[in-house]
């Protein structure tokens, strides 16, 4: 009997021959290449089952009605006892005996939620998911509509794309989350985790930028194997300078093997690495969606939230053990745990997502865009946050950059731009705009980092003084806001920092670490200084350089570290009755520049050594009538040479010299105007005074008479 007559002759109307294969080639054609159709997946399965030929091919015009989108291709498989999923595995009603028999989805390999009957967010679609990303033929899922999730789904598979095509995706009434769980997102990709263990103690240091290990055995690892490398923690709990996801890239000898990253950072001999083998999630890409998280956001965020927010709360994404694994136009709201989560990744990219209005900006952890923990190789460009904690979050990671990302509404603090301080390294910002904090979330992860380079950044609030080395600033401009910090902050740490082009108005060098062997350098900068700001602090001993530099606003700033300061070709400005700039360094050398009134008082705290030539001009007045001064205290050496001192207050002192112990030479500066007052008291025993060749133009100089230790003879007085 034909096909069609034996499907007809059973009862079971309404499948009607589509395109037979070879019309007119006989029945046997007909048989083998014929394509059926009905109206709707309901239609499809009323059919007989136990009456259709193992192969049929059937074409479905829609799901709920033709044309509705979810129509299909299915093929008969007489044999098949798969469980039935409603999309991809179609069971007839009618089965009897063994339940054998199934209609299989015949696909190129995009899965669509329409083709489970999905057609929006009035039912969840979690079952749907489930059955394509589990369908290893299926590479890529689309949405076509608004979707509801209310499960935290995790996968293990690899090479898969999902696209949202710009529709809703919401999770209201979502399963409760777990404790702490910053994974439990509605697609969770996690690589497996082997219980492969290589333990191996260095028994030589090894150096910064080696991609060389040791590993003990090198057989036990394999050309192209992924490894996670974690070093045994300092004196901080979670204090480890190497945690990242590596791949093997040659077996150098019997005990070395060479991975796809350079170290950041020198280890000691004895350190121990514990080498994991993983097989991670590759390739999984996430893109166009508008995720809302649930609960709905419920009013202003004041820090006192619901102990279950945590629970209740939903983000779309997370990664562990992945590589290149992509994510993209995201535009999510009221999110819990960071919208992008990630963590021992390598090989990425976030581009042009967002997020808006998370529930909190105050619960450690949540209210993040993207967050990177022990991560290689990433990018993240093109994103924004409102009313965010941060926007990127790179903890333990290396090698990435951030580009042309934006933070507003950061009024309480959420720092949009930040890193922990767990041993960071190679970090590059770009382009960016919003509040940075690198390295500061406690001795517990080390606070440091290394090489992170930030270039035309804007923001109201930068701190970077835990043990940061190697900083680059390039064009950063912080500016006073009054809804958050009228101070308008810029903090460094005198480790290797080097700026460039900056501007801020509360400017402070601070120093908790001395590993760089690069010098501390400011140039072309400018800072507009509060009353009292301590410039340089206590800690700093390095020397700091500041270059073509200008500060005004000067009253009563102080700088207070006993490390060198040289001021070349900087303009620094003071206030009608400015306190003068107080320095307690080791070593002032002042080449060229201005000092306006202001003047300089050594504090003589310690030994000193100041050093005025160049060029320099020290002009007007302060409120200590003494251009160049002192405090009681410790020996200071004076050495003025090419410069210009000039005051038109004829009460006002260029040098005002009257305690202490002081070898002080000037020689072929030039002095207009005012007071020069070298004081008999603080040029006896060790003292000594050299004051020849200098020009004074309306100038009354005192000073002691001449003796073996007192020369004053051999200027111009006009």
């Amino acid at each position: 009997m034909a096909r069609r007559a034996l499907l007809t002759a059973g009862g079971v109307g309404g499948l009607a021959l589509l395109v037979p294969g070879t019309a007119h080639a006989g029945p046997a054609a007909e048989l083998k290449n014929a394509v059926y159709a009905v109206a709707t997946v309901a239609e499809l399965l009323s059919l007989d089952g136990k009456k259709i030929p193992d192969g049929t091919l059937v074409r479905v015009a829609g799901y709920k009605a033709a044309g509705d989108g979810g129509g299909m291709l299915v093929r008969w498989d007489a044999d098949s006892t798969a469980v039935a999923n409603g999309g991809t595995v179609l069971r007839p009603g009618n089965l009897g005996g063994s339940g054998a028999g199934r209609w299989v989805q015949v696909h190129d390999g995009v899965g669509d939620f329409r083709r489970f009957g999905v057609f929006g967010d009035d039912a969840p679609a979690d079952a749907a998911l489930d059955a394509m990303v589990n369908d290893p033929a299926i590479h890529r899922i689309e949405a076509h509509t608004d979707l509801l999730f209310v499960k935290r789904h995790k996968y293990t598979r690899s090479n898969l794309e999902f696209d949202f095509g710009g529709h809703t995706v919401r999770t209201d009434g979502i399963e409760k989350n777990t404790h702490d769980n910053p994974f439990g997102a509605v697609m969770f990709f996690r690589g497996e985790v082997t219980g492969t263990v290589v333990e191996h103690a260095l028994s030589a240091p090894m150096p910064d930028l080696a991609d060389v290990f040791e590993v003990g055995d090198s057989a036990k690892f394999t050309v192209g194997q992924w490894w996670t490398a974690v070093v045994n923690n300092l004196s901080g709990r979670d204090e480890r300078e190497l945690q990242k996801m590596v791949q093997v890239t040659e077996i150098v000898d019997g005990s070395r093997i060479r991975v796809n990253y350079q170290n950041g950072w020198d280890l000691d001999k004895g350190r121990v690495i514990t080498w994991t083998r993983v097989k991670p999630v590759e390739r999984v890409h996430v893109r166009n969606m508008v995720f809302v998280g649930a609960p709905p956001y419920d009013g202003p965020r004041n820090g006192e939230l619901p102990d279950d927010r945590e629970y209740t709360g939903s983000h779309p994404v997370a990664y562990e053990y992945a590589a290149w694994c992509d994510v993209s136009g995201i535009d999510a709201s009221l999110t819990w745990w960071p919208v992008v989560m990630r963590r021992w990744c390598t090989y990425f990219r976030t581009e042009s997502c967002t997020l808006k209005n998370p529930p909190t900006v105050f619960y450690g952890g949540a209210g993040y865009l993207t967050q990177q923990i022990y991560c290689l190789y990433g990018h993240v460009a093109d994103c924004h946050t409102s009313n965010a904690r941060h926007l990127n979050d790179l903890t333990a990671s290396a090698y990435c950059m951030v580009e042309n990302c934006h933070g507003d509404g950061d009024d309480a603090g959420g720092n949009p731009f930040t890193t922990h301080g767990q041993y960071e390294h190679d970090l590059v910002f770009t382009g960016n705009s919003g509040l940075m904090d690198i390295a500061n979330s406690g001795a517990q992860w080390g606070i440091s980092a290394k090489r992170i380079t930030v270039r035309r950044h804007v923001c109201s609030w930068f701190t970077a003084n835990t043990k940061i080395t190697d900083l680059t600033l390039e064009d950063v401009k912080v500016i006073p806001r009054s809804t958050f910090d009228p101070g308008g902050t810029l903090t460094v740490n005198a480790d290797g920092v080097q700026m460039r082009g900056c501007s801020a108005r509360t400017f402070a060098v601070a120093q908790r670490s001395a590993r760089s062997g690069r010098p501390n350098v400011i140039e072309d900068c400018s800072f507009d200084l509060p009353e009292g700001q301590v410039v340089v602090q206590t800690p700093v001993t390095n020397p700091v350089h500041f270059v073509r530099c200008v500060f005004t606003g000067v009253n009563g700033a102080v700088m207070r570290g006993s490390g060198p300061v040289h001021l070349t070709d900087t303009v620094v400005t003071g206030t009608a009755g400015a306190a003068p700039l107080l320095i307690g360094a080791a070593e002032v050398v002042v080449s060229g520049g201005r000092l306006t009134d202001t003047g300089i008082r050594l504090s003589a705290v310690r030994e000193q050594r100041l050093s005025i030539g160049g060029g320099a001009v020290v002009e007007g007045t302060n409120s200590e009538k003494a251009l160049l001064s002192r405090a009681d205290g410790s020996p200071v050496r004076w050495e003025l040479g090419d410069y210009v001192s000039s005051t038109r207050d004829g009460g006002t002192a260029h040098v005002a010299i009257t305690s202490g112990v002081n070898r002080y030479s000037a020689v072929g500066a030039r002095f207009r105007g005012g007071v020069i007052t070298l004081a008999d008291a603080a040029f006896g025993g060790d003292s000594h005074l050299l004051h020849t060749g200098c020009a004074e133009e309306g100038v009354s100089r005192t000073a002691p008479a001449a003796g073996p230790r007192v020369i004053t003879t051999g200027n111009l007085a006009v």
